[in-house]
């Protein structure tokens, strides 16, 4: 049990909170809102604990700077790898939650009760803060609960304090349903608020050394693929850990059995008989934290080296030089098809679900010192603001044009003039999207009551600006249903992006539905490949 949260135990929560969350990452991901195919919510906050993991691995010899103490220093990288690798709004907004903690506690002498709360409370400030339209109902209320939980334990006890946390998040999150309908009626909890309940409960582990009673199994994951040549093993695991480690035999055996079930290619050797020694350690994995904290229980590890082999096959190379007049635009894309009718249009081509370390990759990429970002999804905008304010301080002025569904961004790409003021295109780019109504029609994934009525597993979905208008039993009768429903409201044009399960003839079938009942409106279909959404549609 801890009295204080040192920099040990800061690191021992990141990797217990990431292994807690791919444990349950299977359980949030099903807790969607909508019943379509692409809930994402555990696997955006995996993947985002997973880049402050490494932030926190990559840094084990980095020194604190200006006068914060290491355990504000490890909250800090912690806080900035999460930064980077935050997917969806979720992961965003966690990210912000962990600066708010970091911040506050990053020259405090020493975390106590009091001040975790204290922590606790600047962090729903920042989460509140990360959100241009707050929500209550949502991980936003989790939080908040969180921290008067915490300032209401009133104690200077660690324990208490982390235990009233956990207990408020877990109370507000049951209430979520009673806060937003959309819950309601779907029969859920909060998915962003199910994942801080895990991060805290993560915390009270660490901080008083109570395991879950019945920890929940651990579903199957994928892992990223490395791509550079390696000496042996397995490209199942994507890092080389290194390191030289102080310690004795016996410790050294137990370290050899950890290691072995993290990953493989293990070699140990060394000079140290019964009573110690120096031992050189090297381990293929993709738990870099595990393997390092197995060391430091081991003995004393030093010289530590990570590799990534994704990053040995070539070096990147450095971004170009900003071209102080220089425009770009950067368009987010799920299907091949899209991509390709973007990359026509001159934009830089991001693939879907992005990280704000992709995004401002590719705003550096252009060379360009002003950008505009078209997310063209509502869970990626928030990660296009994270972006564009860390481009902001290398000197790249980015704006988001808040884009919800492609045929919007394509409709602001038609309109983009370099002729223009770079502040009058971003406005014109922005109408033009606004004035574009969109529409996404899929298959229903689960059973659920929607503002449509029931649907069960199957069932065709049309959803218009994000709400669910038709549910059909056949693709084509709700295709040509909800393109009537959104010309009844007027429209010259009407786009069609055909997806990778779109059946044959689609595009054609809706076209000449159309000409017919529609003759004066002109019809463009493209092949998007996108996933899930057989037809998204767009009316200007």
């Amino acid at each position: 049990m801890l009295d204080t949260l040192d920099a040990a135990a800061v690191r021992r929560w990141c990797a217990s909170g990431l292994a807690a969350m791919r444990r349950h990452q299977g359980e949030i991901d099903d807790l969607n809102v909508y019943p379509v195919p692409d809930g994402d919510t555990g696997t955006n906050l995996v993947l985002t604990l997973t880049s402050a993991q490494q932030a926190l691995a990559m840094d084990l010899d980095t020194l604190p700077e200006d006068g914060h103490t290491p355990h504000g220093h490890a909250l800090r990288l912690m806080a900035r790898g999460a930064l980077l690798g935050a997917r969806g709004n979720s992961g965003v907004i966690l990210s912000q939650i962990l600066r708010g903690f970091a911040d506050a506690l990053a020259a405090t002498p020493a975390v106590r009760g009091r001040q975790l709360a204290a922590a606790l409370a600047d962090a729903a400030t920042a989460a509140y803060g990360a959100v241009a339209r707050p929500v209550e109902g949502t991980l936003l209320s989790v939080v908040a609960a969180a921290a008067r939980a915490a300032d209401q334990a009133d104690s200077d006890d660690l324990r208490v304090v982390a235990r009233a946390a956990a207990g408020g998040a877990a109370r507000a999150l049951a209430r979520t349903t009673e806060q937003l309908p959309a819950l309601a009626r779907a029969g859920v909890v909060d998915a962003g608020g199910r994942g801080l309940c895990v991060l805290l409960d993560a915390l009270v582990e660490v901080i008083t050394g109570e395991s879950p009673q019945q920890p929940a199994p651990a579903p199957p994951t994928v892992r990223p693929p490395a791509t550079a040549v390696r000496e042996t093993g397995s490209p199942e695991y994507a890092y080389e850990v290194q390191f030289l480690l102080e310690a004795g035999a016996e410790a050294v055996a137990r370290l050899r059995a950890e290691l072995d079930a993290l990953g493989d290619s293990l070699v140990i050797v060394g000079d140290g008989g019964d009573g110690g020694g120096t031992w050189n350690v090297h381990v293929h994995v993709n738990d870099v934290g595990g393997a390092i904290e197995a060391g430091v229980v081991a003995g004393r590890p030093h010289r530590i080296s990570v590799t990534r082999f994704a990053d040995q096959v070539a070096p990147a190379p450095p971004p170009p030089t900003l071209r102080p007049d220089g425009r770009a635009a950067v368009v987010v894309a799920a299907g091949a098809g899209i991509a390709e009718l973007f990359g026509a249009e001159g934009a830089t081509v991001v693939p879907g679900n992005p990280s704000t370390g992709e995004l401002l990759d590719a705003i550096r990429a252009t060379g360009a010192a002003r950008v505009v970002v078209l997310p063209n999804d509502p869970n990626t905008q928030s990660v296009a603001s994270a972006a564009a304010k860390e481009a902001h301080r290398l000197g790249v002025k980015v704006s988001v044009v808040p884009t919800r569904s492609p045929v919007q961004a394509l409709a602001a790409l038609a309109v983009r003039d370099p002729g223009r003021r770079f502040e009058d295109d971003v406005i014109a780019m922005a109408e033009a999207a606004g004035a574009c109504r969109y529409a996404e029609v899929c298959h229903a994934s689960r059973e659920a009551l929607t503002v449509a009525g029931p649907c069960r597993p199957g069932d065709v979905l049309a959803l218009v600006e994000g709400e669910v208008h038709l549910i059909g039993a056949d693709l084509l009768d709700t295709c040509t249903a909800v393109v009537d429903r959104m010309l009844g409201g007027g429209g010259e044009l009407v786009t069609l992006l055909c997806g990778a399960d779109a059946p044959a003839g689609l595009a054609d079938r809706v076209r000449e539905h159309v000409a017919r009942a529609w003759p004066f409106v002109e019809v463009q279909a493209y092949e998007g490949g996108q996933p899930h959404y057989p037809l998204l549609l767009g009316v200007e």
